[in-house]
């Protein structure tokens, strides 16, 4: 290590026990600390307060953190692969979708085996990331992008049992942060046994783990058991993520971070990485919780510190996107279903919108069960009704279109709102358009959206520019930006107040909030995109061919990829004022209308547009009736559906 960077080392131990000591002096004089071993019954309130809640808070910040820090070093020396993480594999998803399952429908099952409910998550999450990733040698981007698919679809899933247990709603929104407030000192005590045992077992492990480096080939002639090592690491690094997420909820980023950093201080060895990823990531959780409680008792504002540790994801994953490793084999071409009569196919794609109106009109689920609306029930509820049907499918029309001008203009087939982080900048652009304005209205909220939206976009167009980012690694930017986005609007629903109640209605989507004027000018827009792609067609035809071709051609290419950005901006943030962030419509629509033999621009555009319109239909069939009473939101109904075909559509490729 060099003398500069041990210095920083230094510094940020003294600046970490500096703020908590700040922060344990205002709860209690140092006068009044109370001594070892600690009395209850001969202590002041303010005394148990310090005794059994912010000692044991510091504590739990440094072991919760050495564990994650170490998962972290364990997954990236054993993948190869920088931004490996349990985070960005979908290991911390797993925990959480088994523990809010577990505590809605087997409350009994949590009572003394959480740990083990969060374990058996996180495994069987890692199982299908590993799954997807095996036949492609665990290559760094089809890691990112199946742990970002299987993470996106447990968070989904949880969110959504939880929403429809609305009892629940609030404790999952603080689980979701990592909230390290503490009564006892059962947690430390737990997480030092299991860190202790997962430094102890690393040891074991340092020898294949460093032949590992040397390639297969050479670590198998020096006697290393391959599958095995692999086995014993991914179990052990799921082991103690689980752990951690059993006890204090979901603290993203720790385990990405730690190792970036002792590599950024010059440390290169795999036994130095592995064996100081603990502390680096223990000070670094341990600092963000004292940064969390200074601001909390200067603002009277308190975040889950896993939100705020969030924050410096986006940004780390962009900073060590360069460094991930191109191991890209030679792909074989998708299978192009030909088509003779692509016009007739989308005659009788159109044909199926009529049918599944009819079913969102009059089909409904009452206490009394399933029934179909009739006479004046039906005419009652009419009104209400069709501006839901006409959004939702407006909605859909629009982000497929977005879907599809974003993959033509990255000739990227993976590319979509939600995963190159459009949405989650819209979420941003929504959130600061409540924030300048209390009581915003839907042209405020349309304009800060689309402004989100415009804007990642250009930032992600940008950072791929100036690295000459391959296809497949925009994703990568895409995600990191997305993370930052879903950072900081985590840390803005960790507030509580009316503006966070706003943000979470949006983050699922409900077409409850569809009015006429809101589902008219929704339709409208689509028709106005749909002009607008259509009218372009050449461009989007000549776009996937590269820049080169293009201005051979004569494409006016800045103009031209300008004009598609705020377009897919612009329809991006009219849907996610309805739909939220999340459906994968704008995935799943281009990809379905290829598979029907729709290849030119134009007519992949329309049926895009066709069957985004459908899939959004059914959507909200499902989402006003599935959980009857509760509604679903339409978002999140619509990405259970998405998320699975593309971790299927993902396999396939593979």
């Amino acid at each position: 290590m060099r003398p500069a960077a041990l210095a920083a080392a230094l510094v940020v131990l003294v600046v970490s026990t500096g703020l908590f000591l700040l922060a344990a002096l205002t709860q209690l004089p140092f006068a009044d600390w109370p001594s070892l071993p600690f009395d209850a019954p001969q202590m002041t309130t303010q005394q148990i307060i310090f005794a059994y809640a912010v000692l044991p808070r510091g504590a739990v910040a440094i072991l919760a953190g050495g564990a994650l820090g170490l998962a972290g070093a364990l997954l990236q020396r054993l993948l190869r692969n920088p931004i490996a993480d349990p985070s960005t594999l979908g290991v911390s998803s797993g925990a959480q979708l088994a523990i809010v399952a577990a505590t809605l429908f087997f409350p009994d099952v949590l009572d003394g085996y959480r740990a083990l409910v969060a374990l058996a998550g996180a495994a069987a999450a890692t199982a299908i990331v590993f799954l997807l990733g095996w036949r492609r040698s665990f290559e760094p981007v089809t890691m990112a992008v199946s742990g970002m698919l299987v993470g996106i679809t447990c968070s989904a899933l949880s969110a959504a049992m939880t929403l429809s247990q609305g009892e629940y709603l609030m404790s999952l929104v603080t689980w979701n942060g990592g909230s390290l407030s503490q009564q006892d000192w059962s947690t430390t005590v737990t997480l030092g046994l299991e860190l202790l045992l997962g430094l102890a077992i690393t040891l074991l492990l340092l020898r294949p783990l460093t032949l590992l480096g040397l390639g297969d080939s050479s670590a198998r002639s020096l006697g290393v058991a391959l599958a095995g090592t692999r086995i014993a690491v991914a179990s052990l690094a799921v082991a103690l993520s689980a752990g951690v997420a059993a006890a204090v909820g979901l603290v993203s980023f720790i385990g990405l971070a730690a190792p970036a950093l002792l590599r950024l201080l010059g440390i290169r060895t795999t036994r130095g990485i592995l064996l100081l990823s603990p502390i680096a990531g223990g000070l670094l959780l341990w600092l963000c919780d004292d940064v969390v409680q200074l601001v909390a008792s200067s603002t009277g504002e308190t975040f889950p510190t896993g939100s705020v540790t969030a924050l410096i994801g986006g940004p780390l994953l962009i900073w060590l996107l360069p460094q991930v490793r191109a191991i890209e084999p030679p792909q074989p071409p998708d299978t192009v279903i030909v088509s003779r009569a692509p016009l007739s196919r989308l005659v009788l794609i159109f044909c199926l919108l009529p049918p599944l109106v009819w079913a969102a009109l009059v089909v409904a689920r009452l206490p009394e069960g399933w029934t179909l609306l009739t006479g004046d029930l039906f005419w009652e509820l009419f009104p209400a009704r069709w501006p839901r049907l006409l959004a939702s499918a407006a909605a859909g029309g629009l982000l497929a279109m977005a879907g599809a001008m974003l993959q033509r203009l990255t000739a990227n087939p993976m590319a979509s709102p939600e995963v190159l982080g459009v949405s989650g900048g819209a979420g941003v652009g929504y959130a600061v358009a409540l924030s300048v304005s209390a009581n915003a209205g839907a042209f405020e909220l349309f304009l800060g959206a689309g402004g989100g939206a415009i804007a990642v976009l250009l930032i992600v167009a940008l950072f791929a520019a100036r690295r000459h980012l391959p296809p497949e690694r925009l994703l990568l930017a895409g995600i990191s930006v997305s993370a930052f986005s879903s950072a900081i609007l985590s840390a803005l629903l960790a507030v509580g107040d009316q503006r966070a109640w706003q943000i979470l209605a949006w983050l699922g989507g409900s077409a409850a909030a569809a009015t006429p004027q809101t589902a008219t000018f929704l339709a409208i827009l689509t028709l106005v995109i749909l002009a607008v792609g259509l009218v372009f067609t050449r461009w989007l035809t000549i776009l996937p061919l590269g820049a080169p071709t293009a201005l051979a051609l004569g494409l006016p290419l800045v103009g031209a990829r300008t004009l598609m950005v705020l377009t897919a901006g612009i329809a991006t943030a009219g849907a996610s004022l309805l739909v939220g962030p999340l459906s994968f419509v704008g995935l799943m629509a281009p990809h379905i209308a290829h598979r029907a033999g729709f290849e030119k621009a134009g007519s992949r555009l329309l049926a895009s547009a066709i069957i985004g319109a459908v899939l959004m239909v059914i959507a909200d069939l499902g989402a006003r009736t599935v959980t009857f009473p509760y509604e679903l939101p339409l978002g999140l109904f619509a990405a259970f559906a998405g998320a699975p075909y593309l971790v299927w559509m993902l396999g396939r490729r593979s």
